[in-house]
């Protein structure tokens, strides 16, 4: 099992008897409310997902994670975790201040230690995160709407969200390890995913089981956009999956409750140091990952890999080729295995899929499987 991304997970969950007293004397602390994208990182913080995070980034980390891809001690990290306030609580805020972090609806959430307060440069962060500053992009669009005024400093989490339908899906870090450890397996290899589950993600993961004792499917139940298939109907295919094709001693479904940033070759190895955190020794970096129109090269997010010592990132990356059915073997491969022309193949991804369906047309078994694509037409007839 891989050890934590900077030796130690973070836990900054508040006891019950610190959440009562900070209830108690909450007249006394300045209120900031936040979105529920910005809960879900406070969350992820507090239960160590994003170690060696404590909080959110002050501006030197800020800095280097932009320009270095790396925290400013030196560990990698490739994506900014901020906290945007307004510019009037953000001119009233003291540094050494703790305040309180709440919903929309005025609960408190959590509190945070304002140990830094910056402006951002939004360009520099755009075109160093996304390589790009065009508002088509759907990180840069959420990025221009928010705030320029940060926070940084060391957070603690007073009330977790609310995941409804997904809680038995919802695994710390810490659970992860154990029932991992339960399970007797040693080797764990995670899968990333916000798209229905197709033939191509089938094949890449049975491929990665024939040399990891155990399977970790995590699809991502964060914030997407707008165009992407809701979790819950992508939850119900992996559920099935899980069911019907996999063993169910090597195979575990869990929720990511990360947000999705399109970040493409920066958030691959975001994701993977994220499930080295669940300590997941391997990760499945297919084509595109995390990417989003043509921003991105088609393996640049496996290419990203190579500038970094393998020790450093601490989970190895399974680099795989494009996996597509072909018609003459009969089955799915990829360029390495298939010496049949273009005429033969299949390519599958969830963009297609999702064209397909929304058309009124029908999945052919060479895309997915006869029961998911029955909750996929389900899905789209109910909302036409």
């Amino acid at each position: 099992m891989a050890e934590p991304h900077g030796g130690k997970l973070v836990n900054l969950v508040a006891s019950d008897n610190d959440v009562k007293e900070i209830l108690q004397n909450s007249e006394n602390f300045k209120k900031v409310p936040i979105s529920d994208y910005k809960l879900r990182d406070i969350e992820n913080i507090a239960t160590g997902l994003f170690s060696p995070l404590t909080g959110f980034m002050k501006e030197k980390d800020y800095l280097d994670v932009i320009d270095k891809m790396r925290l400013s001690n030196g560990l990698v990290w490739t994506i900014p975790i901020t906290l945007p306030i307004d510019e009037s609580n953000f001119k009233n805020l003291k540094e050494g201040e703790m305040i309180l972090l709440t919903d929309f609806d005025g609960n408190i959430r959590a509190s945070i230690k304002v140990e830094d307060k910056f402006v951002r440069d939004k360009q520099k962060e755009s075109l160093g995160v996304f390589g790009t500053d065009d508002l088509k992009h759907p990180g840069v669009a959420r990025l221009k709407e928010e705030s320029i005024f940060l926070i940084g400093g060391q957070i603690n989490l007073f009330k977790r969200l609310d995941y409804g339908n997904f809680e038995r899906y919802r695994f710390d870090p810490v659970e992860t390890r154990k029932l991992f450890d339960g399970m007797g397996w040693k080797s764990i290899v995670a899968f990333q995913t916000r798209n229905p589950i197709h033939r191509s993600h089938e094949y890449l993961q049975k491929v990665a089981l024939e040399i990891c004792d155990g399977l970790f499917l995590n699809p991502l139940v964060g914030e997407t956009k707008s165009d992407d298939l809701p979790s819950e109907v992508r939850m119900k295919t992996y559920e099935v999956m899980i069911d019907k094709y996999f063993p169910k001693s090597r195979a575990m479904l869990g929720i990511f409750t990360a947000n999705m940033n399109y970040a493409g070759p920066r958030e691959a190895v975001f994701h993977a140091i994220c499930r080295k955190n669940y300590g997941c020794t391997h990760f499945i970096v297919g084509r595109d990952h995390a990417g989003v129109g043509n921003y991105y090269g088609t393996y640049d997010a496996q290419k990203i890999f190579d500038l970094f010592d393998p020790k450093e990132i601490g989970i190895t990356p399974l680099k795989f080729e494009n996996a597509f059915y072909c018609t003459k073997c009969e089955s799915m491969v990829t360029s390495k295995t298939c010496p049949h022309s273009d005429e033969f193949h299949i390519y599958l991804s969830g963009t297609k899929i999702r064209e397909t369906l929304s058309k009124g047309e029908t999945l052919p078994k060479e895309f997915t499987r006869p029961e998911i694509s029955k909750i996929l037409t389900d899905y789209y007839e109910k909302d036409k």
